[in-house]
């Protein structure tokens, strides 16, 4: 059985089903403002790791991820760029979606976007007025989190420390320093929509407890997203729900930070490296294996080291597709169980990875078996054992499938005429030092969906 670590409990718990067979997930998703960074691509690649287990487990799976297409700093940021906010926010999805398919994320079942969710978030914060917990100012309408009972509890600290540590806003009126806005009225020139308050906009905190209660229903199974929306983001979802006399997420899941020199790695503090950059110098694969290298509540350091480890990683298992002609077993879709593996499987490896799993997705656990049945594969086809080392070897594949983790096998690196001519010539400018004609090259290969590495021997070529 799943365990998964609970904010809410602070304990590893059973993740508790409505319904036998059928999982409901909502993870945050992005504030289309801008260029994914690391940080967006952990918390995509935690989740779309846990989707999958969850599939390759039997279970049935609605996953739901939001788009927050209207927003302060979407606002500033079209405006300073002079276009229109729908073209400013269409663009920077595009963008996501390009570099989530780069990463292998499965796209979700549902992606609400907030502007059409409006009508919907009037309606709850209407409510929410009428129960006497929230109150209109002369700057919108703010939840009077005293009113709530358990406030604060993902934030797993006590309300008066909380209350100590508050921000103080502009709204003099608010009768808390930790009461957070439902509704915004409009400045001049800003977008609006009109509502019993006045004309503005929702609140950020609004938009996915309504989008997650409406696509997935009350008492829904696990809300996730990264450790930064715990508190107050995932905390002011929870409150209104409860406030409104919902049943709301039965499970709460975050995970870690990417770190650079052991700061958290933020859009805020100006030290986030885009995805697309990494992605531009990187097998996208890396990425995926350098997350599930480590615990998905633990930080976790992105550095050319890391990475060319995690590369290092990954020509070990093509190595191991080329070896045994494996097939991708990616190609139809995620597995659903041991069936989708080539032939006879490891049962003991299975049983060793599904434990890992369960125990609150240890994923470097599960990566460790993927390995051991590697190195078994090869040290048995040494021997001339085919039966023990082409069991091994589909197993290991199957197991990584699972995660997502695609394989190249021959047919993925099979170099053309034109494409070694063009690493040959490479070779030559490298040798005359004419770098600017050698890094042209580097960019032409790229550009043609190879992966361009340095070595003694001279350029060599693998697809990404």
């Amino acid at each position: 059985m799943l365990q998964l670590h609970d904010t809410a409990t602070g304990e590893v718990a059973p993740l508790r089903l409505r319904e036998p067979g059928r999982v409901s997930l909502y993870v945050c998703g992005p504030t289309v403002d801008g260029v994914p960074h690391l940080g967006h691509g952990r918390f995509s690649l935690v989740f779309d790791v846990l989707r999958r287990y969850l599939l390759f487990s039997g279970l049935e799976v609605t996953y739901v991820s939001n788009i927050t297409d209207i927003e302060d700093k979407i606002i500033d940021r079209a405006a300073a760029q002079g276009v229109p906010i729908a073209e400013f926010t269409a663009a920077n999805e595009a963008l996501w979606w390009e570099i989530m398919d780069a990463l292998g994320v499965l796209r979700p079942d549902e992606t609400p976007h907030a502007t059409a969710y409006v009508d919907r978030m009037i309606a709850l914060i209407d409510d929410l007025v009428v129960r006497g917990v929230a109150y209109e100012t002369a700057t919108g309408v703010y939840l009077s989190v005293l009113d709530v009972p358990g406030y604060g509890l993902l934030a797993r600290q006590p309300l008066d420390t909380l209350r100590a540590g508050a921000r103080i806003e502009a709204d003099e009126e608010k009768r808390s320093p930790l009461d957070f806005v439902l509704w915004k009225k409009a400045k001049p020139g800003e977008p609006s929509w009109d509502a019993p308050w006045g004309a503005g906009r929702p609140g950020w905190h609004t938009e996915c407890v309504v989008m997650s209660l409406d696509l997935l229903g009350e008492g829904f199974e696990l809300h996730g997203g990264g450790q930064d929306l715990m508190f107050p983001h995932h905390e002011n979802e929870r409150a209104q729900a409860v406030a409104d006399g919902k049943e709301f997420a039965r499970h709460w899941m975050h995970n870690g930070w990417v770190t650079v020199g052991g700061e958290k790695m933020s859009k805020s503090l100006g030290n986030f490296t885009s995805l697309a950059d990494l992605l531009a110098r990187s097998d996208a694969r890396a990425y995926r294996l350098l997350v599930l290298r480590s615990h998905y509540r633990s930080p976790i350091e992105v550095t050319p080291d890391t990475i060319a480890q995690a590369e290092a990683g990954l020509s070990r298992l093509d190595e191991l597709a080329r070896r045994f002609a494996l097939p991708d077993l990616l190609a139809q879709g995620p597995p659903t169980g041991p069936g989708a593996a080539p032939g006879p499987v490891d049962a003991d490896a299975v049983a060793a990875f599904t434990a890992a799993m369960d125990d609150d997705l240890d994923t470097p656990g599960a990566l460790a078996t993927v390995f051991d049945l590697a190195r078994r594969a090869n040290a048995a086809a040494d021997t001339g054992d085919s039966e023990v080392a082409d069991r091994a070897a589909g197993t290991a594949a199957l197991l990584a499938a699972a995660l997502g983790l695609r394989l190249h096998g021959d047919a993925g690196d099979q170099v053309d005429d034109v494409t070694a001519g063009l690493a040959r010539e490479r070779d030559a400018a490298r040798e005359a030092r004419d770098w600017v004609r050698a890094d042209a090259l580097r960019d032409q290969l790229e550009a043609a969906g190879w992966l361009v590495e340095d070595s003694a021997e001279g350029t060599r070529i693998r697809r990404r």
